[in-house]
């Protein structure tokens, strides 16, 4: 019977307790109740058994550039896991950071760890933050570091993706489409951002793997920024006739796509990009760009969310491993 399979219990025991017989333990009572729920298989009246009680738990998010749709597909990803959470009555309290500045991430950290018993954040990597994560950690409230590991030895577990293979998978196909001597480019968004710092060091890797008649310009600092990526895009390609490829390894691809719609035609520089949005996607339709690297948002949002409510219950409070998640390649003809 699936609802003994899914409550861990004999099949005896599931019909003594859904007919309201005896020798029914309080315990298996909650778990053939929890399992009914779980499954979504409707208990009979005679059964009167109800599911554990969940506990309310308030998780805290700090997130930044709410005017990007990645983050704020981001949001409603991470809403929508709290509210599917199982085990507990999850409330969310999601909040961005000013800017990309040290001082407005630490503020916008320490108003969650307020108001939530546990938080999960994106931010840059800077002393400042390392010692907050050390002070909340001491103080009995995890941080999960999102996307970019900031936290260091103090932090709950870094959840996302690998990085360096992130990197390398952009690099292994700019030189699969690029057989031929030429010149590419990479853009990140600061040196504060070590996981960028990680793809750019995979895609380096990868095109002397792979291909090294490839030249490497100087790479770009873009801030994460539309404007900046659009006027550093259009300087390259007038710097360097031989450009064949751009790989914008963190925000501001918006800027790439603009600038190669421009002044390029389609397909004339292979253009890779990191998460799926409107834009990218029309890009990949029209040959702008060759492919895009997107984080699982719903997965990775959802093993979040439980990480999180685990380690607000656990009595052990060891960081426990880091969550890492394959990334979702997407192509022209995938779109």
């Amino acid at each position: 019977m699936d609802l003994a399979r899914a409550a861990g219990v004999g099949t005896a025991t599931v019909d003594r307790a859904l007919n309201g017989r005896a020798n029914v333990s309080a315990r298996s009572k909650a778990a053939i109740a929890a399992a009914a729920e779980r499954i979504g298989y409707h208990l009979p009246p005679a059964a009167a058994l109800t599911a554990p009680a969940r506990p309310d738990i308030t998780l805290a998010f700090v997130l930044h550039k709410p005017s990007q749709e990645f983050y704020r597909r981001f949001a409603d990803e991470l809403n929508a896991a709290c509210a599917d959470c199982r085990t507990a009555q999850v409330t969310p309290d999601i909040r961005f950071a000013a800017s990309q500045a040290p001082d407005d991430f630490a503020d916008a950290i320490s108003a969650a760890a307020r108001a939530g018993q546990a938080v999960a954040a994106t931010a840059i990597n800077h002393p400042t933050l390392s010692r907050l994560v050390e002070t909340l950690a001491a103080r009995g409230t995890a941080v999960f570091p999102l996307l970019n590991d900031f936290a260091g030895r103090a932090g709950a577990g870094y959840v996302g993706m690998d990085n360096l293979k992130v990197g390398r998978i952009a690099g292994w196909m700019m030189a699969t489409q690029l057989q031929r001597p030429c010149r590419v480019a990479i853009c990140v968004g600061g040196a504060r951002w070590h996981g960028q710092g990680l793809r750019e060091a995979g895609f380096r890797s990868a095109l002397r793997d792979t291909g090294p008649q490839i030249d490497l310009a100087d790479t770009i600092v873009n801030l994460e920024t539309r404007q900046v990526t659009y006027e550093a895009t259009l300087n390259l390609l007038e710097r360097h006739a031989d450009l064949a490829g751009i790989y914008v390894a963190g925000g501001g691809m918006e800027g790439a796509i603009a600038a190669l719609r421009e002044a390029r035609p389609p397909g004339k520089v292979a253009l890779i990009v990191n998460e799926l949005t409107a834009e990218s996607r029309a890009a990949l339709a029209d040959r702008y760009a060759i492919m895009a690297i997107a984080t699982p948002l719903q997965q990775l949002c959802r093993a979040l969310v439980d990480r999180m409510v685990a380690v607000v219950q656990a009595a052990d409070k060891t960081p426990p491993a880091p969550l890492l998640f394959e990334p979702q390649l997407y192509l022209p003809e995938s779109v």
